[in-house]
Order: structure tokens, then sequence, then C-alpha cells
């Protein structure tokens, strides 16, 4: 959902840049530039390290027992095209994004924030959804004792963040900012 509303995004800024362009509108410039901003946040703060963190997370458990995050009674109902659309795809468009299109990350400070957030609610939501209906979202959770999946949690917040510092470093070596 993330990866989709954001390149939704990338669209309609996209869209919104070409039908501007030439026109003097200082309002459709203010809205224009709150979409690239909005753009920009998204793929600093979501689209790259939830893209990178679910690609590497989900094939490496995978590797490891796929019965931990994606059962064969799930190939019944969820075919292979569709399980690479939410597991593998992710990483390549995002890198692409990232090559063809300058993003602006916000402070280092707000930026590892937001992600922090954004894993934190995530974490509580899957709990939330085991409260609720005493299944866990992924199978690997049943396997770890409480104290371990705080641990897990924990380890899990810090992998994202890290991804989100790979991607501001990587985003400033491909469009040189540093200059």
């Amino acid at each position: 959902v993330i990866q989709a509303v954001f390149f939704g995004i990338c669209v309609l800024t996209d869209l919104s840049s070409l039908l501007t362009k030439g026109n003097d509108s200082q309002e459709q410039e203010r809205q224009l530039k709150k979409l690239i901003s909005l753009r920009d946040w998204m793929m600093a703060v979501l689209a790259f390290p939830v893209g990178v963190f679910v690609v590497t997370m989900f094939w490496s458990i995978y590797i490891y027992d796929r019965e931990l995050v994606y059962p064969k009674l799930l190939d019944n109902f969820i075919p292979a095209w569709l399980n690479h659309g939410m597991h593998t795809t992710v990483l390549p468009f995002v890198l692409i994004e990232m090559r063809t299109t300058h993003h602006q990350y916000p402070s280092r400070s707000c930026g590892l924030a937001a992600v922090c957030t954004f894993a934190v609610g995530y974490i509580l939501w899957v709990c939330w959804i085991h409260h609720v209906t005493g299944v866990w979202v992924y199978p690997l959770l049943e396997h770890l004792s409480p104290g371990v999946k705080v641990i897990f949690f924990a380890a899990v917040t810090v992998i994202i963040n890290i991804f989100y510092l790979v991607g501001e470093v990587l985003n400033n070596y491909i469009w040189d900012t540093q200059k």
C-alpha cells in the first residue's frame, strides 16, 4: 500500500508539473511545491526504508524457512506474481525512482523520528491484531518468547532506521548534493 500510494503521488507530481509548465499561476506553483515535498518525504521516510526492509527481511526469512513468513498454504490463494509484486519488485522500482528523481530528504532527526514513529506504530498494529484475533500476522512471531519479541521489535526498528540512513547516503551520492 505504501508503494502504491507513493508511486501514485509520483505520477500525480509529474502530471501536475507537466500541466503547470509555462503557467504563471503562483497558487499552482505553491501546490506543486507541496506535492513535491510530500513525494520527497514519502520516499525518504516510507518508500525507501520500508521497501528495502520488506524485501530484505521477507526473502532472508523465506530462504531460511518460508513457513515463518509465507506458509505454503498461501500458494493456493496468492499467485507467485502477486507475492513478487509485494516482496520483490518494490526494490528495483524504488531504486529506479531514486536514480531518476532527486529527492530532498528531511533533516536527519526529523526523518529518523518519522521512521521510528512508523515502525513503532506498525509493531503496535501487529500486536493489536494478535490481541484481537489471537493470531500473529507473521508466523515467525509465534515461535518467539515475549522477551525475544521485544528484542526482535527493537532490532527491526533499528534496522529500518539504518535503511533510512542508507537511503539518505545513496540519494546524496547519486545526486552529489555535498558540492
